[in-house]
Formats: C-alpha cells, structure tokens, sequence
C-alpha cells in the first residue's frame, strides 16, 4: 500500500500530483516502464508509482537520480524546493513562514526542549515516543520539518532576538537516552553563545511558575503585529486574538522574571551537563 505523505493537505497534494504528472510524462517520453525506471534509479516500482500518482513526496536523489535518466534537463531536478514545501504539514509551513517574518520569537517550554533548539537525534527520540506510535516515513517527515524550522537561527540576521524559556524538567528529562541528552544540553550552551539569543532556566526549586498551562511561542512580526502559537496534545492552534496575545505576553514577562537571567541559566545548564555523566 503507497503512503500518504504526513500532513497532506489539498495545497500539497496538488503539487504533488503535478510532480507526478510531469515525471510520467518524461517517463513515457523516454519509452520507459514504471519498473524500467525505478530499476535504473534504485526504486522501486510500487515507489515510482506512487510518486506519479502524487501519493508519496519524493526526496531529492529520486528526483536528481530521475532527472538524469530520463534526460530531463534539470525539469524534475528543478522541482525539488516546491516538493519540499508540500512535504511539509501546512500548519509547520504556516508557521515557518510566520517565524522567517518574525523580529522577536519568545518560546516557553516545560516538557522538552523547544523545537528550534532540538538536536537531530534529540527529535527523532521525541517523535519517536509518540503514542499512537508514527510510521517511520512519518517520522522523517516530521524530522525534515522540524530541521527546516531552525535555518531560522542558523541563518538568521542579527535583527532577529530569540528568547527560550525551559522549565528545568525538560531540561533533565533523558530524552532518547543519556548521551542524546547530554549531546542536546551542549547544543543549548553552543546556542546560548549567540548574541541574538537567550536562553533562561525556570529551576524546579522555585515556588512559583507562570507557565504551568502549557508551552507557548509569542512571534512579533515586522508590521509591529504579535501572533501566539500553542501545540498541546492534539490541537495545535495559531493565536491572533488582541485579548489572548496580551495575557501570553503578561504570563511570559512574569516566567522571564522568575527564570534565571541568561548567563547564569547558562551556568546552569553547564552543571547540569556534568550532573549528566
């Protein structure tokens, strides 16, 4: 049975169904079978079809690898930015364009790491502890997704400020194992040192916690506008509403003031990572 790719919304599977019509088209320009083609580029026969039936998001060496044996110019190779949005789940496209236009993104978290931050190996454990559990394509979809998300700090303008919030729970929870952990507090330390970026611990001891509804991001955009985002359990919900953005904005002020400030949250991740060997 073919896949559907995770997320598949009517604006990525219209995409898809158009990269599958193109490639049948070249495919049968060239005189080539579904097998022909999926034995000369290593898939197969159920994958290439699949794919031409817009069923399955292809990665990018199935279209390179197609692209060249169906001499096709850099046609289907050219294809791989706009399959690689309609890979996406809509609402992750969403929000990946929400944060590309953002100045400030504020993030609290109290369970895991947040996502912007999560190591590769960090995420797969996450993604791979949900219950029901995710088939491993949508795994790697997921994963893919949530990479995509972090340019936004790896290839950032200065302009850009980060604040993360982590309760100190999320930062002890051995996610995926001891090493993966102590790989992924690392990670927050080298991010940590970025001067657009701070990162601030709520510790367990402290009697009080604004946040104990939930994580929540806050992105101000250019336009001076602030949207909410909140993901819990099985609703993930962009937040616009005037009233409800000034109570996430209250409640985020207040956990900033009862976190540690950034560099001595820093020191505290630091010891964590030693209490962590």
């Amino acid at each position: 049975m073919s896949v559907e790719p995770y997320g598949a919304d009517e604006e990525s599977a219209a995409v898809l169904r158009t990269v599958g019509r193109i490639i049948k088209m070249c495919r049968e320009r060239e005189g080539m079978t579904q097998a022909g083609l999926g034995t000369a580029i290593g898939y197969s026969e159920e994958q290439v079809s699949s794919v031409e039936r817009g069923r399955r998001a292809p990665m990018e060496p199935f279209l390179d690898a197609a692209d060249r044996v169906l001499d096709a110019g850099g046609l289907i190779a050219g294809l791989k930015k706009e399959v690689e949005k309609a890979r996406f789940p809509k609402k992750v496209r969403d929000l990946a364009k929400l944060e590309a236009e953002a100045v400030e993104i504020c993030a609290y978290d109290n369970s895991v790491v947040n996502g912007l931050l999560q190591t590769e190996e960090y995420l797969r454990a996450v993604f791979g502890s949900r219950r029901p559990a995710f088939s491993e394509d949508e795994v790697n979809e997921l994963v893919a997704a949530r990479l995509s998300r972090q340019e936004i700090i790896e290839g950032t303008q200065p302009s850009t400020a980060f604040s993360f919030v982590h309760d100190e729970a999320a930062l002890r929870r051995p996610v995926g194992g001891k090493m993966v952990l102590r790989r992924q507090l690392e990670r927050l330390l080298e991010v940590g040192q970025m001067r657009n970026v701070e990162i601030q611990v709520l510790p367990l001891t402290s009697e009080d916690n604004a946040g104990l509804d939930g994580p929540f991001h806050l992105l101000r955009l250019r336009e001076g506008v602030t949207v909410g985002h909140s993901d819990i359990q099985l609703v993930s919900r962009l937040i616009s509403d005037r009233r409800e953005i000034q109570i996430l904005e209250l409640r985020y002020g207040i956990i900033r003031a009862q976190a540690l400030a950034p560099r001595e949250s820093l020191a505290y991740v630091d010891k964590l990572l030693g209490d962590s060997q």
